[in-house]
């Protein structure tokens, strides 16, 4: 059994930043760290002597085995799982995980957590570990905490102060400037019946474009295009966002065209707890990317570091051998499929504001300390109740060093019904790097182009 630890590592325990509070940079002294007893990115080097391993630069290099097509191959194929967490020994292992996990575990009898050795596998470019490094002494949380100050790009607090800036460490984290992704999306009836939609997502951070200029939308942090590709019923249909970063100060800019009306308008609702794109209320808006968005309806509290068993290496869910039937099963994923590891974790509270409205009144978070990604969520209703239960399967891109996702999970504990976002198994052509864009390519009037069909 790994007993639970606690661990602090430049942070203030149990910091609650509300609206109005700001903390400034941390010090040259501190900032020393990163590269020496913390990785670039913020994580501590050191392993635990048990299970986590220490840092040793992670996986950036391809097995031999991977063809460069996007189809990300197991690099650890020898690797058995090394035990499972199951109704029958739960109790034992609950301190290393969220009550989420216990909550699923506890509802459903095959549902069950295979753990394997941890592999500490993130890695980043070296110029964005450098400008990581550069952020932790200048980048500072605006007044009201809602936006940053003297930021471009990476990590922006690599030693963060508070739950604030621990979350928006994971909204701004680094996803490989410029790409393209054809993904699915899944929300399985009760008995696991279930009716892919598709998209085709184009994503460019404002520094990667073709075109940029620092003078121009400072409050920008990236683009996406949304275009969904099937069913036919509602293949055409485009979503175009400018994601800034003070949302309080210049609401996130969404448009979205309709294929039937052959129309473009602004898309007011497509931030907090308005309802996801084609994810039959299964999700709200901010519950894409595990949190996105805003923080202002929150207070935030950085509770602290420990060890937990997440979802992580997630290769063999993002296998070409795998049809979405083999995945989709009713009530949850197929989890015999799945990778979990022991990693520690920053754990964030967001509790609702007094006055504020959403329909998640508290979501705790627990943020992967290599990565910066979200890794679980547990949310709760507001009478208390844990509703929805956020799993995202993380896997290296390992021939563009960027940490990413294979797929998020949330599941519904109440209605027993959920919702899989960025499945790629059974897609052409899933990712592709390095794309080239520029602004023009994020316009209204790009749209109609985008949904023609």
């Amino acid at each position: 059994m790994t007993m639970m630890r606690t661990i602090l590592y430049g942070a203030i325990a149990g910091t609650l930043l509300t609206s109005g509070e700001a903390l400034a940079a941390v010090s040259q002294q501190e900032a020393a760290k990163l590269g020496d007893t913390l990785t670039p990115m913020g994580a501590v080097k050191a392993g635990n002597g048990d299970e986590i391993p220490a840092w040793d630069g992670g996986l950036d290099q391809p097995p031999a085995d991977y063809k460069g097509d996007g189809r990300y191959v197991n690099p650890f194929p020898e690797d058995k799982e090394l035990f499972r967490i199951d109704q029958s020994n739960v109790d034992q292992y609950a301190e290393n995980l969220s009550p989420g996990q216990v909550a699923m575990i506890e509802k459903y009898e095959d549902y069950f957590i295979p753990v394997y050795q941890t592999r500490r596998t993130a890695s980043y470019p070296d110029k964005v570990e450098k400008q990581t490094i550069e952020n932790a002494t200048k980048v500072e949380l605006v007044e009201s905490g809602n936006g940053l100050k003297n930021y471009q790009t990476a990590t922006p607090f690599p030693i963060p102060q508070n739950g604030l800036e621990a979350i928006f460490n994971h909204i701004t984290r680094y996803r490989g400037g410029s790409f393209t992704r054809n993904v699915a999306q899944v929300t399985p009836q009760p008995n696991g019946d279930f009716s892919p939609v598709k998209f085709t997502e184009y994503f460019t951070e404002r520094v990667a474009l073709e075109d940029y200029d620092p003078a121009e939308d400072p409050n920008v942090m990236f683009y996406f295009k949304q275009a969904i590709t099937a069913p036919s019923r509602l293949a055409g249909n485009v979503l175009l966002v400018h994601e800034t970063i003070n949302q309080v100060k210049e609401p996130r800019r969404a448009w979205l065209y309709n294929s039937g009306q052959r129309r473009v308008r602004r898309a007011p609702n497509v931030a907090y707890d308005g309802p996801g794109t084609a994810a039959d209320g299964q999700r709200t808006s901010d519950n894409l990317d595990l949190y996105n968005g805003a923080p202002d309806k929150y207070n935030w509290e950085l509770v602290g570091k420990k060890e937990m068993y997440i979802p992580y290496n997630a290769y063999r869910l993002a296998s070409a051998d795998l049809s979405y039937e083999d995945i989709i099963q009713p009530g949850h994923i197929d989890q015999s499929l799945a990778r979990y590891e022991l990693h520690r974790v920053w754990h964030v509270k967001a509790t609702l504001k007094d006055g504020e409205r959403h329909v998640y009144e508290v979501r705790d978070f627990y943020i992967d300390e290599d990565t910066w990604q979200i890794a679980l969520v547990d949310h709760y209703d507001g009478r208390g109740n844990l509703w929805r239960v956020a799993e995202a399967h993380a896997m290296q891109i390992y021939d563009a060093n960027i940490p990413a996702y294979a797929f998020e999970t949330l599941y519904d504990l109440l209605s027993g019904r959920y919702l899989v976002m960025g499945l790629t198994n059974e897609e052409e052509t899933p990712y592709e790097y390095d794309t080239e864009r520029s602004s023009r390519e994020y316009t209204p009037a790009a749209l109609r182009r985008a949904g023609v069909r």
